[in-house]
């Protein structure tokens, strides 16, 4: 159940985000002696510092660290502000963000921020902000656009959520957005979901609250949102994003990677083709530090034919998989919708 499953993933980005640091690929502290001697001449063990995880396996990675992540949400100074999505937000008063949230999931899930009221709010009930986005390369839903994602959520709730308002585009600074109310009368709380297309992802907002007068509140306050024109995608500010662009014809050149450890997961791959035809950026949402190496080394050899928009050469941006394909879903959310 996808709406289950969204919620799901905010209770586990809660607990995900309990600690103030996450250390990647298993590196402790700097400068802390591992499985060595300390300075007084003892052998001594390396220890997790609080409020430290280490993780070890696949991780979300770059291949240069100038080009913007969709990951690279953050609040700073109480401003939310994505580079990526072009989106900068001055949250409401007394609200902050607490916790950071985890990596890109395999199938292109971003939580960018959650954001919840401060020790200083007041008010009848407490809510929360949850600022997502959804890869359209790598989601099992394939929906097309915020509408088609909308419905396809309506129409599978569980028995004991509600439909309050049906999927309908609303304005939200000057951008159009497909807005989807529902509520839990067992629990007495709501959910409004504003969702859009910007740059090939859904990008989502989601307000929950048991006080309606304070999700209208919050609502109103999401039109001092700074966001990309609609238009953008045609004026070569941010590449084109393409499905499948990495296959036919359009590869002209291609050399496979060559990994040495058999692994069975799945590695989602995000890439910029500059105008020339080569991969000038690599965004891996999920792989090991070996994989990631073996791929990028392979990419930087493949070569597309330049893409033309307008009779001019143009970026371009799109998904590739490697690893284990996961299975297609049974029913796509654009297949829904054309029943």
């Amino acid at each position: 159940m996808v709406l289950f499953e969204r919620n799901c993933r905010a209770f586990f980005c809660a607990l995900l985000a309990l600690s103030s640091v996450c250390a990647q690929g298993g590196a402790g502290p700097q400068n802390a002696p591992v499985n060595g001697n300390s300075d007084s001449g003892g052998p001594s063990v390396a220890k997790v510092p609080p409020g430290v995880i280490l993780v070890k396996g696949a991780w979300s990675s770059a291949s240069d660290s100038v080009t913007p992540l969709p990951e690279d949400g953050n609040v700073t100074k109480n401003v939310f502000e994505d580079p990526y999505f072009g989106v900068t937000w001055a949250l409401p008063p007394d609200w902050i963000e607490k916790y950071k949230g985890p990596p890109p999931s395999d199938s292109g899930r971003y939580v960018l921020a959650q954001i919840v009221p401060s020790d200083n709010f007041k008010g009848p009930a407490r809510g929360s902000i949850l600022i997502t986005a959804d890869d359209q390369f790598f989601s099992p839903l394939s929906a097309g656009n915020s509408l088609e994602y909308a419905n396809y959520l309506k129409d599978h709730l569980q028995a004991d959520y509600q439909v309050e308002r049906v999927p309908a585009e609303v304005e939200i600074g000057g951008r159009t957005f497909t807005s989807f109310v529902y509520w839990s009368p067992v629990a007495q709380l709501h959910w409004y979901v504003f969702g859009t297309q910007i740059r090939c992802h859904t990008f989502e907002v989601v307000l929950s609250s048991r006080d309606t007068k304070l999700l209208e509140e919050l609502t109103h306050a999401l039109n001092k949102m700074i966001l990309p024109a609609e238009q953008s995608a045609d004026s070569g500010a941010v590449p084109v994003c393409i499905q499948d662009y990495a296959r036919g014809e359009n590869l002209i050149a291609r050399v496979d990677p060559v990994v040495t450890e058999r692994r069975f997961n799945t590695v989602p791959v995000r890439v910029i083709i500059d105008k020339q035809g080569q991969i000038r950026h690599i965004h891996f949402l999920s792989a090991f530090p070996d994989q990631a190496k073996a791929i990028t080394d392979a990419l930087h050899q493949w070569k597309f034919r330049p893409y033309m928009r307008n009779g001019q050469p143009a970026e371009v941006e799109t998904g590739i998989l490697f690893g284990r394909v996961p299975p297609p879903a049974a029913l796509t959310a654009r297949d829904h919708a054309s029943k």
